[in-house]
């Protein structure tokens, strides 16, 4: 066993906003964004979920 695989994997960290990137490797950065792209991605598809779900409503509840 060689000295990579005898070190403890470091477990995979949470994003948080605000968090000091200083202290990020360049992986670390690459990441990072790969995963706030993401939540991105997720955030806008419930968004547009809500605005769609929305407006059937409204139009259901529309009066004449």
């Amino acid at each position: 066993m060689d000295w990579d695989e005898a070190r403890a994997k470091s477990p995979s960290r949470q994003v948080a906003v605000g968090e000091d990137l200083s202290v990020l490797s360049i992986d670390e950065l690459k990441h990072r964004i790969g995963t706030l792209k993401d939540e991105v991605t997720r955030v806008e598809a419930e968004l547009e979920r809500k605005v769609r779900h929305e407006a059937a409503a409204s139009a259901l509840f529309k009066s004449k």
